[in-house]
C-alpha cells in the first residue's frame, strides 16, 4: 500500500450525509453515492467517520463498493471513527472518567468486522473522538482507555486478525495530546503517543475566537484600513494559532522520544452562527471568513505535506435540532441543499461539479457567486489596544 498520509494526491476530509434534523433519518446509499461523487469530484480520497452506531457507516461502505466497481478509477478510503465514552455518559448519572461505557466494546467489535469486511477501503482506525479532553465533561475519559483499546487493535494487526496496514490512532484535541496544559503530561498519554501510527490533532481557531481570544480581531486604530487586508490579517493570525498548536504537539511528541506523524484531524470554520461566534458574538462564523480559512489552511498543509481533515463536508442539521442557527450545523463546505459555499467556489468555476447533484439539486454556488455581496455580509472585529 503506498503512502496515503502527508501525500497532498489524497485530500481528506470529515463526512456525514445527514440531511435531516434527526440522526433517526439515515442517508441512503444513493444518497451517498451523490456524496462521495461531489467529493471525488474536488480530489478528495479519504473520507473520515465518527462511529458504527448507526447503518451510515454501512451506507458509506457499500456505496464505496459500488463507485469501486462502476469506475476504475475511482479512489476513496475510511479513516473509520470508534466512538468512546466513559461509564454514565449521556445520562442523569454522574460521569465516571476513569471507567468506560459497556457499550465501547460493542462499538470495539463493530468496527472490527467492518474491518474485515472492507480492508481495501477502511485504511485507518480511530480510537475515539475528543475522548480524552476535560471539557467534553458528559463523556470523556481517561487517556487509559483509549490506550487499552489502541493496544488490543495493534495486536489483532500483529496476529493478523486484521489488516497489517491498517493505522491505528485516536483523534482529539491539541490539549490531549500535550500541545497545551502541562496536566495532561501523563504517563499514561506517552505510552498512548508510543502506541499509536499517528497523532491525529483537533485545532479550531474558529471556535477559541471566542474561548481564547487573545490572537483575534483587528485594532481599533486600523479601523480604517481596506477591509480585505483587515481580513487577511484576521485569518493570517487564525493560521499562526494553528501552527503553534500543532507545534507544541510536535514538540511534545518529540521530547518523549517517540518517532510519530503529526497530523490534523479536524479543523474547520462554520459559514453562520447565532451565539457565540455570531454578530453579537467573536464575529469569526462567516462564509467568507470560512473560505479564506480552508484555502489558507489547505495551502500550508500541502505545503508541510500534513494531511488536514478538513470539517466538514456538508452542513449536517441534526448537530443542534434546537437551534438551526447554532454554528455546529454550518460547518460544511457545501449545504444540505448541495450549494457550494465560497469555499469551493472555484471548482464550481473550473466545472468540475458539471453533471453532479445533491439529493436533484445541481451543485450551484451560494449567492449567485456574487463574492463583493459575500464581502459585504463579513463584519470585522475589532479591538481596543492597550498598554496593559
Amino acid at each position: 500500500m503506498h503512502k496515503i498520509l502527508g501525500n497532498t494526491n489524497y485530500q481528506a476530509i470529515c463526512y456525514g450525509g445527514y440531511r435531516h434534523s434527526s440522526r433517526e433519518i439515515q442517508p441512503s446509499v444513493e444518497q451517498i453515492v451523490e456524496d462521495l461523487m461531489i467529493l471525488s469530484a474536488m480530489g478528495i480520497k479519504i473520507i473520515r467517520t465518527y462511529n458504527v452506531h448507526y447503518p451510515e457507516i454501512n451506507n458509506i461502505l457499500e456505496a464505496i463498493q459500488i463507485l469501486s466497481d462502476r469506475y476504475n478509477n475511482f479512489n476513496m478510503y475510511v479513516m473509520l471513527g470508534v466512538w468512546i465514552d466513559c461509564k454514565n455518559a449521556w445520562t442523569t448519572m454522574e460521569p465516571i472518567h476513569d471507567r468506560e461505557s459497556d457499550r465501547n466494546a460493542l462499538e470495539v467489535d463493530t468496527a472490527i468486522a467492518l474491518a474485515k469486511q472492507y480492508p481495501q477501503f477502511i485504511k485507518i482506525i480511530s480510537i475515539g473522538n475528543e475522548a480524552m479532553v476535560k471539557w467534553a465533561t458528559k463523556y470523556y475519559v481517561h487517556p487509559k482507555i483509549v490506550l487499552k483499546w489502541v493496544n488490543h487493535f495493534q495486536r489483532l494487526k500483529n496476529e493478523g486478525e486484521i489488516s497489517k496496514e491498517i493505522m491505528i490512532t485516536s483523534s482529539d484535541n491539541f490539549e490531549s495530546w500535550g500541545g497545551g496544559s502541562g496536566e495532561y503530561h501523563t504517563p499514561e498519554l506517552f505510552r498512548l503517543i508510543s502506541s499509536v501510527d499517528f497523532i491525529s490533532v483537533h485545532i479550531y481557531p474558529m471556535h477559541d475566537t471566542y474561548y481564547h481570544p487573545h490572537f483575534w480581531g483587528v485594532s481599533y486604530t486600523d479601523h480604517s484600513s481596506d477591509k480585505s487586508i483587515q481580513l487577511s490579517e484576521l485569518m493570517n493570525n487564525a493560521l499562526e494559532y494553528v501552527k503553534i498548536k500543532y507545534n507544541n504537539v510536535c514538540e511534545l511528541v518529540n521530547s518523549i522520544g517517540a518517532n510519530k506523524e503529526v497530523h490534523i484531524g479536524e479543523t474547520g470554520w462554520a459559514s453562520y452562527s447565532n451565539e457565540l461566534f455570531g454578530q453579537e458574538g467573536s464575529k469569526a462564523a462567516d462564509e467568507y471568513k470560512a473560505g479564506l480559512y480552508y484555502k489558507i489552511i489547505k495551502e500550508w498543509t500541502d505545503s508541510q505535506h500534513i494531511t488536514c481533515f478538513f470539517f466538514e463536508a456538508f452542513d449536517e442539521p441534526w448537530k443542534d435540532s434546537s437551534n438551526a442557527g447554532n454554528s455546529e450545523n454550518h460547518f460544511g463546505l457545501f449545504t444540505v441543499k448541495g450549494e457550494a459555499k465560497y469555499a469551493v467556489w472555484h471548482y464550481a468555476k473550473q466545472g468540475v461539479f458539471d453533471g453532479l447533484a445533491r439529493d436533484k439539486n445541481i451543485i450551484q454556488m451560494t449567492n449567485n457567486g456574487n463574492l463583493e455581496l459575500l464581502k459585504e455580509k463579513c463584519d470585522i472585529p475589532y479591538r481596543i489596544d492597550t498598554d496593559n
